[in-house]
């Protein structure tokens, strides 16, 4: 007779059986086991990516089709027999349809490029064809040098630069040396001085493709930031009367690169382009998907758990951030599984507007925890960069019950520790919880801070808020905002892995009788270097 292998629900009860003595610490959690035997053996993840990616698709926020992926995922929660389950709205800008797009090099030949439009970029009247030009410009002096030059043409306004040589593999997973070097302290820095890098990009995209408009320019083409015929079409021109004034394209660099060199060769080369695409000025409103599992205790508090569900238009948003999406829809799935009330209502939520500033992860915060003083007018990055600075904060009644947010958004890699995000006093605890895990390879805690995610929104205004550290694979590489952000770059074990663990962290925060120390509410801070000069370029 063959010998078979342990199944893993067998091995997750092994896991379970205490090997110690009696008067060694207690047995881990049976309801452990039984999330790792259901999300290994029967798990839903995969068939739930599938539907979300490939029968929706990209879930740019405020969209007709994000707004389609919500009704399923609010469908998907109660089905999993979750309650209180809602739309939370905040404000947030127009809505923006692309419905369908072409551009073509029709001179000196023909040539499909590789494009994508630049989402809150207007639509194209009818199909347009006209000669490029290059003319970079980063800087409003750069104006001047074209004037009355732009007039009937389509304006390139990149650099060029060279092709990049891949030095580095395109596909990772962390060696545990390299998880023990994320094991630091970031000393926090403050620099009052300083204007933040997108505070400038962003009113100075507007105001160039303005001033080509003036000239009588047609349309505005700006390169890909990656090599490899990978494009994104980020945009942040949603708001009402600042939106960009031509149709603009984000051009492949392999492509863009080409145009640049038959431009100096001359003739210079003919376009078409045509772009169908639509706003939706009705409803500014973006709204949170939430979802709840009651606690048996109402005054324990609340664990909560997210990822956000927005994502750009290239691919179909699947690692970034689908992948932590469906972990949620899927760890809600577990825990319900068990037929246990925990005793802290655990609330999972869904953001929108988290690639324009995590301004619905802010708004939440704002509305519910703590207020901030910061102008209303103020929208977008500004908005969130002038809550980042706004002091004091102020808790509010809801403050107090929240006893940590879990966050998932760094691709679809498993699951490999959690970042203690600054508090070492966490470290012991969250290193508890992911002792089950280990074996899975999910087991250590590190001191460093991660960046660029809603879980940060908490952490600003001292609620314990963690990402987990996951293997890269080729998400920054490659499939991060591109047009291979698709199912094909999820992988099952990973993505199985992801939502036990994640599903196995949310229970016992829920069941403890341990909590998460808190850091202190954030005071302002003194400058880093209280000797620093201004740059004028700052």
């Amino acid at each position: 007779m063959p010998i078979r292998p342990i199944s893993t629900s067998l091995l997750a009860l092994a896991l379970a059986i205490p090997m110690a003595p009696a008067w060694a610490d207690p047995a881990p959690d049976p309801a452990i086991a039984k999330i790792i035997d259901e999300g290994m053996e029967r798990s839903q993840v995969m068939a739930t990516a599938s539907a979300l990616m490939d029968g929706i698709g990209p879930r740019l926020t405020n969209s007709d089709n994000q707004r389609r992926a919500t009704a399923w995922a609010i469908e998907r929660l109660k089905s999993y027999g979750l309650t209180n389950v809602h739309e939370e709205p905040f404000y947030f800008g127009l809505g923006w349809n692309l419905d369908s797009y072409s551009v073509s090099m029709v001179a000196p030949r023909t040539l499909p490029l590789t494009v994508i439009p630049v989402a809150w970029s207007p639509p194209t009247t009818g199909t347009l064809t006209a000669p490029v030009i290059v003319a970079p410009m980063s800087k409003e002096e750069h104006f001047a040098k074209w004037k009355g030059k732009l007039a009937g043409k389509i304006v390139l306004i990149s650099m060029p630069g060279e092709t990049s040589e891949t030095k580095e593999g395109i596909f990772q997973r962390y060696s545990d040396k390299e998880i023990a070097e994320l094991d630091h302290y970031d000393q926090p820095e403050f620099d009052p001085l300083k204007t933040p890098r997108w505070l400038k990009i962003l009113p100075f995209r507007e105001k160039l493709v303005q001033f080509a408009k003036d000239e009588g320019a047609l349309a505005v083409v700006w390169k890909s930031y990656r090599d490899g015929k990978l494009v994104s079409g980020e945009g942040y021109a949603n708001q009402p009367g600042h939106t960009l004034a031509l149709p603009t394209i984000e051009m492949a660099q392999e492509d863009y690169r080409r145009l640049v060199r038959l431009s100096i060769t001359g003739p210079a080369p003919r376009l078409s382009v045509a772009v169908a695409a639509h706003y939706d000025d009705k409803r500014l409103d973006g709204t949170n998907i939430v979802a709840e599992i009651a606690g048996s205790d109402p005054r324990a508090g609340v664990v909560m758990a997210g990822a956000h569900f927005d994502s750009w238009i290239a691919g179909d948003g699947a690692s970034d951030n689908g992948a932590g999406s469906v972990a949620v829809i899927e760890a809600a799935r577990l825990i319900h599984s068990l037929g246990t009330q925990p005793r802290r209502t655990i609330r999972f939520v869904l953001w929108t507007g988290e690639e324009q500033g995590e301004l619905g992860s802010l708004a939440y915060v704002s509305q519910h925890f703590a207020s901030r003083p910061v102008d209303p007018a103020l929208t977008g990055f500004m908005a969130e960069e002038a809550w980042g600075r706004a002091f004091p904060i102020t808790p509010k009644p809801e403050y107090a019950s929240i006893k940590a947010y879990f966050n998932v958004d760094d691709g679809s890699g498993k699951l490999r520790g959690i970042y203690d995000e600054g508090n070492p006093a966490a470290a012991a605890l969250l290193g508890e919880w992911l002792a089950p895990f280990k074996p899975m390879g999910a087991g250590t805690v590190v001191a460093s801070r991660t960046h660029g995610t809603d879980h940060e929104k908490f952490q600003a205004i001292g609620l314990p808020g963690y990402q987990f550290i996951q293997d890269p694979l080729d998400y920054e590489t490659r499939v991060h905002h591109s047009t291979l952000d698709t199912l094909d770059h999820m992988r099952g074990d990973d993505m199985r892995q992801v939502s036990v663990v994640f599903a196995g962290m949310i229970w016992q925060a829920a069941t403890s009788d341990k909590e998460l120390p808190r850091l202190p509410i954030p005071a302002k801070p003194l400058a880093s270097d209280p000797f620093k000069v201004a740059d004028p370029e700052d």
